[in-house]
C-alpha cells in the first residue's frame, strides 16, 4: 500500500484551493491532511469535517488565523516541524505559505501550485500591508528571507503542477522549474442542473467571491455606479464594508448564499463580471459559463485561459471604470449561445481534473 499525505495552507475559506484540496480529498480518503490551522466553524473546516486533520502547533496559538500573516517568519518553523517522512507521496497545495519542498529524496513530492506566493513576488494580494511605512520596512526584511526559503524548497519538489499557464509561467520565472498545467476542477454537471429564472433572465449583472482587495470588487462597484447597473453581490470578505460604503442604490450584497441559489443567481444574469489584475486563474467566470451566463473580464492573467472574446464574454482593455461599463453595455447587446458557454466549461470540468491527476499521480508513484 502507497502511502499518501495531503498539505494545505490553512483551512478557513473556501474558495478555489480548497476545491482542488476536496477533489484531491475524494481521490484519497484515507490520507490524512496537513495543515497549519482549522478555524473551528469556518467554511473549510465543515467541508472537511470528516477528513483527518493535522494541524501545526502554530494552531495552538490564540487569534492564529489573524497572527499567521504577521508572523508568517514563522513559516520555516511550522514546516520543518512537520515530519512525513513516513509517506511514499505527499501531494501539497500551494499558494501563500510557502506550502511545498517536503520530500526527504527518498519519497515522492507533487505540488500543486496555485500560485508562487503573490506578496513575495509584487502581485497585488488581498490587503494592503504597504500602507503603513513601519509595516513595509518589516515586511521588505521578512520576505527577502522567505523569497530564498522559498526557491530553496521549491527545489525539492518532485513534479510541479500549475492550476494554469500564468501560474505555469511564474513556476518557471521564480523557481526555474518545469510543470504541468491542470486546470482547477469545476463541478459543471452539478451546476447545469440548477435552473436559472428565465423570467429575471438579464435584468441584472452578478459578480462574487472573496470580497478582498485584489478581486477589484470597488472598480465593479464605481462601474455600476456610473449608470445606474443593478448589480449583486454574493460572498464575504475584509472589504466588505468598505464596498457597502461606496456602493449606490443599484447594488445590492447578498452575504454567503447556499450554491443552489448562487447558481440559480448566476444563471439568471446579464453577465458575470471579474475584475482582479493578474488572476492566478479564476474559478467563478468557468462557473458562470457552466450557468449558461457571459462573462465580462479584464483582459489578463488566467482569464485569458478561460473566457473566448465574443463566444462565452469579452474583455474590457483599460482598468478603467469607463472601460469596464463600455464593455457592460457591449455585452448586454450581444447574443450568447448557451450550449456553447456550458461547452467551454466543460472543458475545465472536475471529471478532467480527476483524470489528468490520476495519470500524473499514478506515473509518480510508480
Amino acid at each position: 500500500m502507497v502511502k499518501v499525505a495531503l498539505v494545505h495552507d490553512y483551512l478557513k475559506e473556501y474558495g478555489g484551493a480548497e476545491r482542488v484540496l476536496m477533489a484531491l480529498h475524494e481521490m484519497f480518503p484515507e490520507a490524512p491532511i496537513y495543515t497549519i490551522f482549522s478555524t473551528p466553524g469556518s467554511p473549510a473546516a465543515i467541508e472537511f469535517r470528516t477528513a483527518r486533520i493535522v494541524q501545526s502547533w502554530f494552531s495552538w496559538i490564540p487569534f492564529c488565523e489573524k497572527l499567521i500573516s504577521p508572523l508568517r517568519f514563522l513559516i520555516p518553523l511550522i514546516w520543518s516541524s512537520t515530519n512525513l517522512d513516513g509517506y511514499d507521496l505527499i501531494i501539497s497545495s500551494a499558494s501563500w505559505a510557502i506550502t511545498k519542498g517536503f520530500s526527504n529524496g527518498k519519497n515522492k513530492e507533487i505540488c500543486y501550485c496555485h500560485t508562487p506566493p503573490r506578496f513575495l513576488y509584487g502581485y497585488e494580494t488581498s490587503r494592503n500591508w504597504k500602507k503603513h511605512w513601519y509595516i513595509r520596512v518589516y515586511a521588505t526584511i521578512v520576505n527577502h528571507f522567505l523569497r530564498m526559503y522559498d526557491f530553496k524548497r521549491a527545489q525539492k519538489v518532485t513534479q510541479f503542477m500549475a492550476n494554469s499557464l500564468e501560474t505555469q509561467k511564474r513556476i518557471e520565472k521564480f523557481y526555474r522549474r518545469d510543470s504541468f498545467v491542470i486546470n482547477p476542477p469545476v463541478d459543471v454537471e452539478k451546476i447545469k442542473r440548477y435552473k436559472g429564472d428565465e423570467g429575471n433572465k438579464g435584468k441584472y449583472f452578478i459578480t462574487g467571491g472573496r470580497l478582498e482587495a485584489a478581486k477589484k470588487f470597488d472598480l465593479i462597484i464605481q462601474a455600476c455606479n456610473t449608470f445606474k447597473a443593478p448589480l449583486k453581490i454574493f460572498g464575504r470578505g475584509s472589504q466588505e464594508e468598505y464596498l457597502k460604503k461606496i456602493a449606490g442604490d443599484t447594488v445590492e450584497f447578498l452575504g454567503p448564499i447556499p450554491d443552489e441559489e448562487k447558481f440559480r443567481l448566476i444563471g439568471s444574469a446579464k453577465a458575470f463580471i471579474v475584475a482582479g489584475q493578474d488572476e492566478d486563474f479564476g474559478i467563478t467566470p468557468v462557473e458562470a459559463m457552466a450557468a449558461g451566463t457571459p462573462v465580462v473580464a479584464f483582459k489578463s492573467g488566467g482569464y485569458l485561459e478561460s473566457v473566448v472574446p465574443d463566444k462565452t464574454g469579452i474583455f474590457f482593455d483599460e482598468y478603467t471604470s469607463l472601460s469596464l461599463s463600455r464593455a457592460m453595455q457591449k455585452v448586454g447587446k450581444m447574443k450568447f449561445e448557451k450550449k456553447e458557454l456550458q461547452k467551454q466549461a466543460e472543458r475545465f470540468s472536475k471529471e478532467k481534473f480527476v483524470e489528468r491527476m490520476k495519470e500524473i499521480v499514478y506515473a509518480g508513484i510508480a
